[in-house]
């Protein structure tokens, strides 16, 4: 092969590798530009760590889903609510493990926004009697996320809780709610300082 065949042959080999490798990065990094984020930031962390770029990638993935969910929202919380987010995941350059913190912000936002505008398989509603009254009723929805997670309505009110361990039965942890069923019967508070409530599965 003559030595100028040979080197447009390397040349092009050499191009196509390069945009390979490029493309390759581009994919793995996160949803945002990387190009002007502040080194030692948080944003820098999620852009050179390639566990928290395809968590980020997926947030992305399903805020986008939820959006087309929330169109007809009044008012528009979403957007709101994720800039609010987004101010907290950055915080967590406090935390002794920033790293841990990071990957856990991403993972309850992304079951958060999967649970609250169904996005995934959900068990229920499954209806609750509590403390032997059939009006003082609770009603929950079990919902395939990771973590797990759970909205409860009360009344009008509404609570999205996430799975924590248990030793047994299912356990989950709102702001100020908690859940904790077992065989049926559930152990509720409903209100920070509330007493505890038994509920038992509705007929």
């Amino acid at each position: 092969m003559p030595a100028h065949r040979n080197a447009l042959r390397i040349a092009v080999v050499t191009m196509i590798a390069w945009g390979s490798t490029a493309l390759a990065a581009e994919t793995a990094g996160p949803s945002f530009s990387c190009a002007t984020v502040e080194a030692g930031s948080i944003e820098r962390m999620v852009c050179t760590d390639a566990g928290l770029s395809a968590l980020d990638r997926k947030l992305a993935e399903v805020y986008g889903e939820a959006t087309g969910k929330a169109a007809d929202e009044h008012p528009p919380v979403l957007k709101a609510e994720q800039r609010g987010w987004i101010k907290g995941r950055n915080d967590c350059w406090k935390a002794d493990d920033r790293r841990a913190c990071v990957e856990e912000q991403y993972r309850l936002r992304i079951a958060e926004l999967q649970a609250r505008y169904r996005l995934v398989p959900a068990i229920g509603p499954v209806h609750f009697a509590c403390d032997g009254q059939a009006g003082n009723e609770l009603t929950a929805t079990f919902f395939e996320t990771d973590p797990p997670t759970m909205i409860a309505e009360r009344g009008d009110e509404v609570s999205l809780m996430v799975g924590q361990p248990a030793a047994s039965g299912a356990r989950y942890q709102g702001r100020n709610e908690s859940f904790w069923e077992h065989q049926g019967e559930a152990r509720v508070t409903w209100g920070y300082g509330a007493p505890e409530m038994t509920c038992r599965k509705a007929p």
